[in-house]
C-alpha cells in the first residue's frame, strides 16, 4: 500500500523525523488559506505547490511548481489541480493517460534563506531479499533519479546492511553521515535523522522508504523534502490507522474491485487471462503461458477457500479486459474443492451470457472427478486438460 507524500511525512513526524512542512489543499481556495498560514509562520512569500499522486517524477511532468506570491499561487494551483499528470511512473509512462490530480500539498520553501548553501542527498530503506535483511541505500547525489546515478556513477551509491536481530547500530548511522561528507552539527543531525527514519520504517512495517531529496539546509538541519512510503499489506491489520489512509482513487479500479471479492489480482498487459489458486501455482501458470507463445493478462489467485461466487466474480473481472483472447483456469484442489470451481465456471457462463473467449480448464485434486462431470454435463464449450503441458498446448492452439 502506497502513501501520498503528505501522509508519509505525517508518519515520519510521529517518529521524530524532520520534514518539509506543508498543508494539504483540495481546491484553490484551500490552497490560498494554506499559503497564508505558511506565510505567517515562515515570513516568506515563496512556497511550493506539489501534486499528490502515487508516482515519482512529478516535477518533470509539471506537477511541482514554485510560487512567489498569492496570484502566482492561484494560477499554478489551478493549473495543477484537475490535470492529468504524466510522469515516467504513471500508467503507460509519458505516453499514457496519466493520473488525475485531486489534491496538492502547499509546502514551505525548505531551501531558504541560502539555496547555494544547501545540499541534497538520497536515502532509502528497503528489504534486500537475497541477504534477508534491510538495507539503507544512500548517495551524495540527491534530487536525481537514483537509477541514473547507479548506472553512470555507481561508486557514489552506498549500501549499509542492517542485521535483522540487532537492528540499526549507532556506528552505522555515523558511518552513513561520514560517507555523505558531513561534519559538525549537520553530522549529528544526520545521525539522528537516520536513526529516527529507521525506527519509523520498522514501526510502520514498511517495505520501502525513499527520501529524495534529503536536504541539508543552510543552517545545517537535515530534513525530508520529499518521501515515498510503501507499507506491507500483510501488516496492515496491526495498523488500522494507516490502513484507513488507503487512497483507492490512486489504485487500479479493477484491482480494488477484485480485493473486495477476496481475490488477489494484478492487472498485466497480456492476452491470456489466468485464474489460479495459490501464488506459486499462479507464477508457474504465467510462465507456461509465456512458453506457449502467449502473454499473461493478469495475476489472479482465487485463494484456498474459493467458492462458486468468487470464481464467477473472477471471471467477470478477467473478461472485462478486451485484450484477453483466452482464459486458462489452473486449479489444484487441496483446500479448495475442484467441484466448487467448476460450478463457478458454469455459473459464470450462464450469468454473464455469451462468452466468445476460449476457456481452458485444468482441475486436479479434491473432487476433480466430480468437477469434470459438472463441466461435461454443462454442455459448455470448455476445453479440459489433465497435465499442465496439455493446458499449455491448448493455449498455444487457441492463440494460433
Amino acid at each position: 500500500m502506497n502513501l501520498h507524500e503528505y501522509q508519509g511525512k505525517a508518519l515520519l513526524k510521529q517518529y521524530g523525523v524532520a520534514v518539509q512542512e506543508g498543508i494539504l489543499a483540495h481546491t484553490v481556495e484551500e490552497a490560498v488559506a494554506a499559503y497564508e498560514q505558511l506565510q505567517a509562520r515562515t515570513g516568506s512569500n515563496i512556497a511550493i505547490v506539489k501534486a499528490q499522486i502515487h508516482a515519482g517524477g512529478r516535477g518533470k511532468g509539471g506537477g511541482i511548481k514554485l510560487v512567489k506570491n498569492l496570484d502566482d499561487l492561484k494560477e499554478k494551483t489551478g493549473q495543477i489541480l484537475g490535470m492529468m499528470l504524466k510522469t515516467p511512473q504513471t500508467p503507460g509512462g509519458l505516453n499514457g493517460p496519466g493520473k488525475l490530480v485531486r489534491k496538492v500539498l502547499i509546502a514551505e520553501d525548505a531551501y531558504a534563506p541560502d539555496f547555494d548553501a544547501c545540499k541534497e542527498f538520497y536515502l532509502s530503506i528497503l528489504m534486500d531479499r537475497e541477504r534477508k535483511c534491510n538495507v539503507i541505500i544512500y548517495s551524495t547525489e540527491g534530487g536525481m533519479d537514483i537509477e541514473a546515478v547507479a548506472e553512470q556513477t555507481p561508486h557514489l551509491v552506498h549500501k549499509e546492511y542492517i542485521h535483522p536481530t540487532l537492528g540499526l547500530q549507532p556506528f552505522q548511522a555515523r558511518k552513513i553521515a561520514f560517507n555523505l561528507g558531513l561534519s559538525g552539527k549537520a553530522f549529528k543531525e544526520m545521525v539522528q535523522f537516520i536513526q529516527s527514519l529507521y525506527s519509523a520504517f520498522i514501526g510502520a512495517d514498511a517495505s520501502l522508504f525513499e527520501i529524495n531529496p534529503c536536504l541539508k539546509t543552510a543552517d545545517d538541519r537535515i530534513i525530508a523534502v520529499d518521501c515515498k512510503v510503501t507499507l506491507d499489506d500483510n501488516s496492515l491489520f496491526r495498523h488500522p490507522d494507516l490502513a484507513a489512509q488507503r487512497d483507492t482513487d490512486e489504485e487500479d479500479p479493477t484491482e480494488v474491485e477484485a480485493k473486495s471479492y477476496g481475490l488477489n489480482f494484478v492487472n498485466l498487459d497480456g492476452n491470456v487471462g489466468c485464474m489460479v489458486n495459490g501464488a506459486g501455482l499462479a507464477m508457474a501458470t504465467m510462465d507456461i503461458i509465456k512458453l506457449s507463445g502467449g502473454e499473461p493478462a493478469n495475476f489472479l489467485d482465487v485463494g484456498g477457500t474459493a467458492d462458486a461466487k468468487r470464481v464467477e466474480n473472477a471471471f467477470r473481472i478477467i473478461l472485462r479486459d478486451s485484450r484477453v483472447k483466452a482464459i486458462l483456469i489452473n486449479i489444484f484442489g487441496g483446500i479448495v474443492r475442484c467441484d466448487r470451481v467448476a460450478q463457478g465456471v458454469v455459473d459464470a457462463y450462464r450469468n454473464i451470457g455469451d462468452i466468445h473467449v476460449p476457456i481452458i480448464v485444468r482441475l486436479q485434486g479434491t473432487n476433480a472427478d466430480l468437477a469434470k462431470q459438472i463441466l461435461d454435463e454443462s454442455g459448455l464449450a470448455v476445453r479440459s486438460a489433465i497435465q499442465l503441458q496439455e493446458a499449455a498446448d491448448l493455449v498455444k492452439e487457441v492463440l494460433a
